[in-house]
């Protein structure tokens, strides 16, 4: 090249057409768009997603997100059905077709099976004159007025309206259902959102021996020891019947060395922090980040009706993943 190829001027060429295809696409959300949603949100099976090459491609993420959204769905390959996968559909099921030209083969031979078996069928489609478009019970548009590709030839802006198309679908009747967070970790239990949507402090909470807690007639050295020995820096103080009282952390040792105060034998209960932040076990990990963020402080203690059942840090949480 004579002169050096300007390649961010020709990436930004290439998002403005795209945000252009999809401007254009908001004029296809209409009442095809809200029969689709009412067939499928009624429907009794799953959403099969059909779709060749690119189209193909963005289908299973069409499925996928469905899916993970509430609504069963997953993607069948054309080829791959008229050779036995076609068992896989059945009859309370709905079957989502995409091609841009509408006139895909492979989808288009399975037709006469799938309209046998009394299967909905909705095609995404850019051509509504289509083969595809004319033999589907709903057709949703997906025109876009060129591709991004400078030949108008690799699907570009033609596959980002497709899967737009499919994210509002799926988002659409996510809304519909009243899908929650709860509802989204449940199918996401592996991944960080999972952790942080599911991991109740119950679950990362130190118990038993590794609870950090000591009793109002001990002396700060005490609390020191005990600070130590479990390694939260802080600990619990309770009265004889287990009911918090106060928690004694290493800041407050901080703010105590400044002011020459004789640790061995001055009672931690008269130093100590009364009424300090708590938590019930029962809830969400990530509601005890939030509290801790909230008061700049690094730990938590976890009480049942004021009885003190757990401790819990910022490690903790980080190493549960819920950070």
């Amino acid at each position: 090249m004579s002169e050096k190829f300007d390649f961010c001027a020709h990436g930004r060429k290439v998002l403005e057409i795209e945000v252009e295809a999809l401007q254009q696409i908001t004029q296809y959300i209409n009442g095809s768009f809200t029969q689709a949603c009412e067939l499928i949100l009624n429907c009794r099976g799953k959403v099969i997603v059909m779709g060749m090459g690119k189209s193909g491609h963005i289908g299973n993420k069409i499925a996928a997100t469905l899916a993970s959204t509430g609504t069963p769905s997953f993607f069948v390959h054309p080829g791959e059905a008229s050779h036995g996968d076609l068992g896989m559909i059945e009859k309370d099921d709905v079957v989502l077709a995409i091609s841009n030209s509408g006139e895909a083969s492979e989808i288009l031979a399975l037709l006469p099976v799938i309209k046998r078996l009394g299967i909905p069928l909705i095609s995404m489609t850019g051509k509504p004159e289509s083969s595809m478009a004319k033999l589907s019970q709903i057709h949703l548009q997906i025109t876009v007025a060129t591709e991004a590709c400078p030949l108008n030839l690799a699907p570009t802006s033609s596959t980002t309206a497709t899967l737009v198309m499919g994210d509002a679908l799926a988002i659409a009747l996510m809304e519909a259902r009243g899908f929650t967070a709860n509802d989204f970790a449940l199918s996401h239990p592996g991944g960080a959102l999972g952790r942080k949507l599911l991991l109740r402090i119950s679950d990362v909470m130190h118990t038993g021996d590794l609870l950090p807690l000591i009793e109002e007639q001990a002396t700060i050295k005490d609390a020191l020891l005990e600070v130590s020995r479990k390694g939260l820096g802080m600990t619990a103080i309770v009265d004889s019947q287990q009911q918090l009282t106060g928690i004694f952390t290493d800041g407050d040792l901080r703010r105590l060395l400044d002011n020459r105060i004789d640790i061995h034998n001055t009672p931690i209960g008269e130093v100590m922090t009364r009424n300090p932040s708590t938590i019930a076990a029962n809830l969400l990990a990530a509601e005890g980040l939030k509290l801790m963020e909230d008061k700049k402080i690094n730990g938590l203690l976890v009480t049942d009706q004021g009885r003190l059942v757990g401790a819990l840090n910022m490690h903790d949480l980080l190493k549960a993943g819920v950070m």
